[in-house]
This record gives C-alpha cells, sequence and structure tokens, in this order.
C-alpha cells in the first residue's frame, strides 16, 4: 500500500486525515509544518503521495506542493483547501498538484481522492513497456516516461505525462473532457471537471510553440480536446 506524507498544522484536521487514510491501509508520516514536511520527504524517497494543506504558517502548502513536484515529477499530490480559496486551487493545479479537496470533506470523499491518486502513482510504477511513440518533433518514451521534442526532454508531473500517453495513444480523435477524466484521474473521481482543462492549459504552455494558438492539443468546442499531428507513427 502506498506510503502517504499528510501536512497540516491543526491537529484535529491532522488526526482526522492519518485516522481514516490509516484505516484504508496506507501507511502515514505527517507534518505540522512545511519545513518539518519538506525534512520528511527528503528523508525519505519512497513517499508516494503527499496530503497537503495550503494555509500554514511559514511555508505554505502552495511553496510545498512546488518544491516537492521540482523534486519529484511522479509523486501524487492533494491539495486540501478552504471552500473560499478558489484561486488557491486553480494555482495549486497550475505549479503540480493533482488535485484539491475543499474542507470540510467527508472521510469516503478524503479515501476516495487518495485512492484515485494511488492508482494512477501504482500505473505509473508499472507502465514499463518499452512502447515509444513519436508525433510530429515528439517522442514519448513510455518505459522511461520522458517526453522529448525536437530531441529536447520536456520535464512532466504524472499528471501530464498520462494525459500526454492518453492524447498520442488516441491521435486524431476527439477526446471528451469526460473520456480524459476517467482515463486520468480513473472513474471513480468526482471533483471538480475544470481540472481538465486547468491541466490541458498548463501542458500547452510546455509543449505549444505558442500556447495561445496550440497546434497540437485542439480544443473541440463543445465537447473537448484532440491532439493533432499530420504522418504520425508508432514505433
Amino acid at each position: 500500500m502506498a506510503k502517504i506524507l499528510v501536512l497540516e498544522d491543526e491537529e484535529d484536521i491532522r488526526a482526522f486525515v492519518v485516522i481514516n487514510l490509516k484505516r484504508a491501509g496506507y501507511e502515514i508520516l505527517q507534518a505540522g509544518t512545511g519545513e518539518e514536511a519538506l525534512e520528511i520527504f527528503r528523508n525519505n524517497d519512497d513517499i508516494d503521495i503527499a496530503v497537503l494543506d495550503v494555509m500554514l504558517p511559514g511555508i505554505d502548502g502552495m511553496e510545498v506542493c512546488k518544491i516537492m513536484r521540482e523534486e519529484d515529477k511522479r509523486i501524487g499530490i492533494l491539495m486540501l483547501t478552504a471552500k473560499s480559496q478558489e484561486l488557491d486551487r486553480i494555482s495549486g493545479l497550475s505549479i503540480g498538484a493533482d488535485d484539491y479537496m475543499s474542507k470540510p470533506f467527508s472521510p469516503a470523499e478524503l479515501v476516495a481522492r487518495v485512492d484515485a491518486i494511488s492508482r494512477r502513482v501504482d500505473m505509473l510504477k508499472g507502465d514499463t513497456k518499452s512502447n515509444k511513440f513519436e508525433s510530429g518533433p515528439f517522442k514519448l518514451d513510455c518505459e522511461g516516461r520522458t517526453l522529448y521534442k525536437n530531441g529536447d526532454e520536456i520535464e512532466l508531473t504524472q499528471i501530464e505525462y498520462s494525459m500526454m500517453k492518453f492524447f498520442i495513444e488516441n491521435r486524431n480523435q476527439s477526446l471528451s473532457r469526460e473520456d480524459i477524466l476517467n482515463n486520468v484521474w480513473g472513474e471513480s473521481y468526482f471533483g471538480d471537471p475544470k481540472i481538465v482543462d486547468v491541466n490541458i492549459r498548463r501542458l500547452r504552455r510546455k509543449i505549444e510553440d505558442d500556447s495561445s494558438n496550440p497546434q497540437y492539443i485542439r480544443t473541440v468546442w463543445g465537447y473537448g480536446y484532440k491532439w493533432k499531428q499530420e504522418n504520425d507513427k508508432e514505433i
């Protein structure tokens, strides 16, 4: 079962999160400050998921998320926000969080969100087939879970990698937001579907020559998105 780092400065909330994740079978490490969380993170290279509160004294959850994502692109990250912190939710996703959850939340919702991230982490760990895909200037190496554009590596989070793989495997096909959500986040995900659009914007900034005029991830208005590239091949 996955190992989870829980960062929450309010002891009652942290205890609530910890006990419910332990009941679900997860191994838990916990921290009350951002500084403590980063120390634990750097001393334990087998952490699969981080559950991070946004509002913290000292180094806040956003900064912790950013640092963790820079140092480990495969860790799953779930942000905990207050209902009024819509900007924080979008900001968290834009810097690499996989999902966010508003307080207060039920034990069932907490476990379901963590389970979805855990399945995705496990899937990426097991995705070791030697398939390589080429699409225009891009090469996706599924064994190394690495994307190259014109020979230069583009660093991707686990969500971005999963989206790229899904797009290239289904190139020139229109994919609904629901298709993308189910494939990348899992069919049991019941969070905000806008998470798809936020991550599309983030991915476009990394791969497009001009993210305001995307040539590869095309919008299918009223439906979803399509990976468009002529002369694609699979090797």
